[in-house]
C-alpha cells in the first residue's frame, strides 16, 4: 500500500459539535481539518456529534482539504460506534482518521482491522482511508519507532503534548506552554524522537497543539523548533494560527532560490566530474544537494515551486 503525498502545514481542529465552525473550517486556508469526537466534545455528547460530522463531510465543500475526524480512544466505550458511524456514513468522503492516546502497536492494528471491515462490506477501497496517531502517552513515546511501522494504512504521527504533560507528571501551565521552570525547550527529547520515528518510517511528523491561540509569537517559536527538526506541519486549535502554521512550515522564495542555486551548482560538478563545488565560499557536496532537494520537495507540494 502506498501512501498518499498530502500537505499538512496545517492540522485545524474543529468540534463536532458546531455545525458553524465546521463550515467555518471548510471554507479556511487550512491543509487538512480535522472533525473531533474526543476532546472537544462532552461526554454527554459524543454520540450526538457522530451525524452532524457526518452532515458535514459530504455536504459542505472542502476544496483540496484531507477531510479527518478524530476519534475517541480505543480504551473508551465510544471509538467503535465513532468509527463504525463516521465511515459508514461518510466513508467517501473521509480521507484520514486520527487515533488519540494509542499506546502500542495493537491499539493501531484494532482501528486498521476495523476500518478494513468497514471498508470492504461498504464497496469503498481497502485501506485507502489514512491513519494518524496521536503520540500523548508515555507509553506510546517509549515505543514510537515499534508504532511508526506497526501499519501500512499510518500516514503520520502527531506529538500531544497536553495528554503528554499529563501522562508524563511534567508541571506546566497550559498546553503548549514552557514556562520558566525548565531551560530550553522542554519537548525537545519527544519532539526529536517522534520527528526521527517518524521520517524513518517514510511517515509525516506532525508537532502538537498550542492552547493560547492570542500569543502569537509563542506559536510561531515552537512551530519555528518543530520545522528546523523536520516537521513538515502543526496543529491549529484556533482558525487564527492556520496562517502561521502554513507560513512557517513553507519555504521561503530565497531558501527556493537558494535551494535551486546549491542543486545546480553540486550538479555543474558531477557533470564536470568533481565530488564537491565552491557555492558563494562554502564547501557544497551531494550531502548537500539531499539537504536542499528537501526544501524544493515541501515547495513544490506546497504549490510554490
Amino acid at each position: 500500500m502506498s501512501r498518499p503525498s498530502r500537505l499538512r502545514r496545517s492540522e485545524l481542529s474543529t468540534p463536532g459539535t458546531s455545525a458553524k465552525m465546521m463550515a467555518k473550517a471548510a471554507a479556511s486556508a487550512a491543509d487538512l481539518v480535522f472533525l473531533d469526537l474526543e476532546d472537544a466534545v462532552a461526554p454527554n455528547q459524543k454520540a450526538a456529534a457522530r451525524q452532524p460530522i457526518v452532515d458535514a463531510l459530504v455536504s459542505l465543500d472542502w476544496g483540496n482539504k484531507t477531510r479527518a475526524v478524530r476519534i475517541n480512544g480505543v480504551h473508551t466505550p465510544w471509538c467503535h460506534d465513532d468509527l463504525a458511524a463516521v465511515v459508514t456514513g461518510a466513508g467517501r468522503a473521509l480521507d484520514v482518521v486520527i487515533v488519540p492516546k494509542v499506546k502500542a502497536p495493537r491499539d493501531v492494528w484494532f482501528i486498521d482491522t476495523a476500518l478494513g471491515q468497514l471498508e470492504e462490506k461498504l464497496g469503498l477501497e481497502v485501506g485507502r482511508i489514512g491513519l494518524e496517531v496521536l503520540i500523548e502517552e508515555t507509553e506510546a513515546l517509549a515505543r514510537v519507532e515499534e508504532i511508526a511501522g506497526c501499519c501500512p494504512r499510518l500516514e503520520a504521527l502527531i506529538l500531544g503534548v497536553g495528554d503528554l504533560s499529563a501522562s508524563q507528571g511534567i508541571r506546566l501551565g497550559h498546553v503548549g506552554e514552557t514556562g520558566e521552570r525548565y531551560p530550553g525547550d522542554i519537548w525537545h527529547y519527544a519532539r526529536n524522537r517522534l520527528i526521527v520515528a517518524a521520517r524513518a518510517h517514510g511517515l509525516d511528523a506532525i508537532d502538537g497543539p498550542f492552547a493560547n491561540f492570542r500569543d502569537e509569537s509563542g506559536y510561531r517559536r515552537e512551530a519555528g523548533w518543530a520545522t528546523t527538526l523536520g516537521a513538515v506541519g502543526k496543529w491549529a486549535i484556533h482558525p487564527d494560527q492556520v496562517a502561521l502554521a502554513n507560513e512557517v512550515f513553507s519555504p521561503t522564495q530565497p531558501e527556493i532560490d537558494r535551494a535551486r542555486s546549491v542543486l545546480e551548482a553540486v550538479r555543474r560538478a558531477e557533470e564536470a566530474g568533481e565530488g564537491a563545488a565552491n557555492l558563494d565560499g562554502v564547501m557544497i557536496d551531494a550531502a548537500t544537494a539531499r539537504i536542499f532537494a528537501t526544501v524544493l520537495e515541501r515547495a513544490e507540494l506546497a504549490g510554490l515551486a
